[in-house]
């Protein structure tokens, strides 16, 4: 966005004739300096929505059907409910606000279809951007002892989040705190897509991955991160590029962020069939997420203090891991029987998912996302994302030996319970809606299938034929790859959308003339994040609940444009 259409809308904002009353007319009466009720909601509203800044630019947005006071009053007592009672009815308190939800529409990306002419860029150019993004992660790891990510809150929400998926994840979520920072963020979103503030809150972007926009960027480390790093950083080495200094860097960065996945961020659960687990957790303990004082205090705050171990995570770093060639003993665990107890059976255990926003797509067969932790705790309810289905398809199939899966019924029955989810869900249609989708764009799901693909085909023929005797996987394969050549590559891409088309094309053996869009797209921007990165940060992975939060990074960027041409160069070449 730039500096004149910034300021056309803040400037709109600031003068805009106030038709009724505004979101702190609504609250402040209820929520400012309440003497009653749970202390949560009052501080999460003073910090996350009444903050100055937000108050400055929301304070002449109105709701004209708010003049109406028994509409005023309802939306009042809802969330004196919230604040007051014991047991609130998130239902009857969410309902007002949902009714306000559906009173705007947001739309996801449409890109027009590409009209940049584009040419291969020679073979050293690509080089001369991998060896840049490998120094960019490797300088970074150096600088700050490990390669970090960010989030930042788009306040607007979720295109996907209409009224009826707000009441699913009120209802759904297990933790209080998260249910009122879901249901004041919400109701804030209504005041900021109804008013010209929209524009600064959520300004348009070339592409599908949304631009992280500065300065509101919380700097933090995960094993999921670190696991997604070393991947990276492996693919780094296998170019041949990296000088020698910088394959012993990039050796002992893969230590130690192994490390930190196996070790640092190591937790035991107990699985559905009574056994001790070791799993990984999303957030490591303090200090290790590396939150600054100021923002760790405000996830404090904000009640975001509870985090447990995830599936994803757990794949991930096994995966990574496996990859890097660790012997820890973490790795013997069939963590295949623990996914068994997470996986969902119509009928049976269909309720673990209490946060269903995405039920278009037909859950049999997938795994669920969070673990829950010895104390029982599950703050973020359940849900379940067919991408992280693949990570853990990725996973056992790296695995297949020493988890015995092929030698185990139950075993091979629960990978190809993943596979029968994700072949109903490209036949459908569905893996091409982000709709159908928790946490990533459907263009992620493209690459991450092509790398679950990749693990796939490195099986010998008589496993690939145990585990996918009905060709699956060559038909997901068929449908992954004509959307990313007719539909992907033909729009108009950012960086990211680019590098994810790579990674795609270079797992599926897409046609090497289909690489020139993404390769021209990736090459000519180099150099848009200024002095200290070769890229920008963009929408990595999201969270739609309690409001849009993404996740991602310049390094991030780095990580997948490197990935990206490191295939494409090795498919060139052959």
């Amino acid at each position: 966005m730039n500096l004149h259409a910034f300021a056309g809308a803040a400037y709109r904002a600031l003068t805009a004739r106030k038709d009724g009353p505004s979101l702190y007319d609504v609250c402040d009466p209820v929520l400012n300096h309440p003497r009653s009720g749970d202390p949560h909601i009052a501080n999460f509203y003073r910090t996350a929505i009444g903050n100055p800044a937000l108050r400055t630019l929301l304070r002449r947005t109105g709701l004209a059907e708010l003049k109406d006071s028994s509409q005023l009053n309802a939306l009042r007592q809802a969330l004196v409910q919230a604040r007051d009672d014991e047991q609130p009815d998130w239902e009857a308190v969410g309902r007002p606000v949902a009714a306000l939800i559906d009173s705007f529409e947001l739309r996801h990306p449409q890109p027009p279809a590409a009209s940049e002419a584009c040419k291969l860029p020679a073979a050293g150019e690509i080089e001369r951007v991998i060896r840049a993004c490998g120094a960019d992660l490797l300088g970074s790891f150096a600088r700050n002892g490990f390669i970090p990510a960010y989030a930042a809150f788009n306040l607007i929400g979720d295109p996907d989040l209409n009224g009826r998926e707000f009441l699913m994840a009120l209802t759904g979520l297990n933790s209080r705190g998260y249910k009122n920072s879901t249901l004041l963020f919400n109701l804030a979103r209504v005041f900021i897509a109804r008013s010209p503030a929209a524009g600064i809150v959520n300004p348009s972007w070339r592409g599908i991955a949304e631009p992280m926009w500065a300065p509101v960027q919380i700097r933090h480390r995960s094993a999921y991160y670190d696991a997604f790093f070393t991947e990276a950083l492996l693919a780094f080495v296998e170019t041949g590029l990296p000088s020698a200094a910088q394959i012993t860097s990039a050796r002992g960065a893969i230590a130690a962020m192994v490390e930190f996945c196996l070790k640092t961020s190591r937790e035991q659960v107990r699985g559905a069939d009574g056994t001790s687990y070791d799993v990984v957790t999303a957030l490591a303990p303090a200090p290790h997420p590396r939150f600054s004082r100021f923002f760790a205090q405000i996830k404090q705050d904000l009640g975001f203090g509870i985090y447990v171990p995830d599936c994803d995570t757990t794949a991930c770093s096994i995966s990574a891991a496996t990859q890097a060639g660790a012997d820890d003993p973490m790795l013997e665990q069939p963590l295949v029987d623990f996914y068994a107890g997470y996986q969902v059976r119509a009928g049976s255990n269909e309720p673990r998912v209490t946060v269903p926003i995405n039920d278009d797509i037909d859950y049999d067969g997938g795994i669920a996302t969070w673990i829950d932790s010895l104390a029982g705790e599950r703050p973020f309810g359940n849900d379940l994302d067919p991408t992280l289905n693949l990570d853990v398809l990725e996973v056992s199939f790296r695995n297949l030996a020493r988890w015995k899966i092929l030698e185990t019924r139950e075993r091979l029955e629960t990978v190809k319970r993943i596979v029968a989810f994700q072949l109903r869900l490209v036949v459908s249609g569905d893996f091409a809606d982000p709709r159908s989708h928790i946490y990533y764009l459907p263009e992620l799901y493209c690459a991450y299938f092509g790398r679950c693909y990749a693990a796939f085909m490195a099986l010998p023929a008589p496993a690939r034929q145990a585990i996918d005797p009905d060709g699956a996987f060559g038909l997901i394969r068929a449908r992954v790859l004509a959307y990313v050549e007719d539909d992907l590559i033909g729009r108009e891409m950012n960086v990211f959308d680019a590098a994810l088309a790579l990674i795609a094309l270079g797992h599926l053996g897409g046609a090497t003339a289909s690489f020139v869009p993404a390769l021209h797209c990736i090459v000519t921007r180099f150099g848009e994040g200024g002095r200290r990165h070769p890229y920008r940060a963009y929408e990595w992975n999201k969270m739609k609940t309690p409001t849009r939060i993404l996740v991602g990074g310049p390094e991030v960027t780095s990580a997948f444009v490197l990935m990206g041409l490191a295939l494409a160069r090795r498919a060139m070449a052959r």
